[in-house]
């Protein structure tokens, strides 16, 4: 018998619970850019938990579905990108091969947002802002477009070389949450940049072993946005600074399957909000 022959080739799981999973944190994901799905794809959705139809079955569906709906209504094309990624996220997550690399990175961004953003899987060649409700309106600084590749260079070989083996879990927890806030606080791409980062995190923790709580992802996927703000602003002459126990406080009930009390609302800054005067 030749090597060859010893390995197998990987198909759709026929476990319902976990595909429920997938699509769960695939649509909970798309609501950190207040995304719903269609009715449709839920009932598309249903038909592949149950074993009826294959992903690439629901998405020629659903480009058939699209191709007879107004492409110049915002709300049906908010609704298109939603019911495709999150399929695509459903996908991706459900398929355990990985590599730790930039690379996949821009991978996941390609295969989730083709056909969706002419940009899909190439880095900006601009700088960006953008408003944030839980600061008042004020932006985290991203990286410098000019600058994107040396960061990640930096933040991957610093990851691949760094020995978790020393680690205690409260340790571990910071590390990892230390992490995904340097390459998230990067934001590669134009759009998509928190789904493509979670979906990166994600695949990056099974692979290492973890045991990921998808029902985190899928409840509070804004939370894990806003926690990612907060790891990242500061405004140092109104006495705030970055601070990394939002995020820790998530990963703990990702990984750890802690209940910290996950409150959107404690993640605003007041004194954003305070009279300057």
């Amino acid at each position: 018998m030749s090597n060859e022959e010893n390995y197998i080739i990987e198909n759709e799981i026929n476990d319902a619970k976990k595909k429920q999973e997938y699509w769960d944190t695939g649509i909970g994901l798309n609501k950190v850019d207040n995304l719903e799905p269609s009715e449709y794809l839920l009932d598309l959705s249903r038909k592949n938990i149950n074993g009826e139809l294959k992903y690439n079955e629901v998405e020629n569906f659903l480009k058939k579905y699209y191709e007879t709906q107004d492409s110049n209504n915002i709300d049906i094309q908010r609704e298109k990108e939603c019911d495709l990624v999150s399929l695509r996220i459903a996908q991706l997550l459900e398929d355990k091969s990985f590599g730790f690399s930039p690379i996949t990175l821009k991978n996941i961004h390609k295969y989730l947002f083709k056909d969706i953003y002419d940009f899909a899987g190439n880095y900006r060649n601009y700088n960006i802002t953008k408003k944030e409700d839980i600061l008042n309106g004020d932006t985290v600084k991203y990286v410098n477009y000019q600058d994107i590749e040396n960061y990640f260079d930096y933040d991957f070989k610093e990851e691949k070389d760094f020995d978790y083996s020393k680690l205690n879990k409260d340790e571990l927890i910071k590390h990892i949450s230390k992490f995904t806030s340097s390459i998230w606080q990067v934001h590669p791409f134009g759009e998509g940049n928190t789904r493509t980062t979670a979906v990166f995190i994600e695949k990056y923790l099974n692979n290492m072993g973890f045991n990921v709580n998808n029902d985190i992802f899928k409840d509070k996927s804004l939370y894990f946005r806003n926690a990612l703000v907060r790891s990242n602003y500061a405004n140092i002459p109104r006495g705030i600074y970055p601070t990394f126990d939002y995020i820790v406080m998530f990963f703990e009930n990702l990984l750890l399957d802690k209940d910290n009390e996950l409150k959107n609302k404690e993640l605003y800054i007041k004194e954003l909000f305070e009279n300057n005067n």
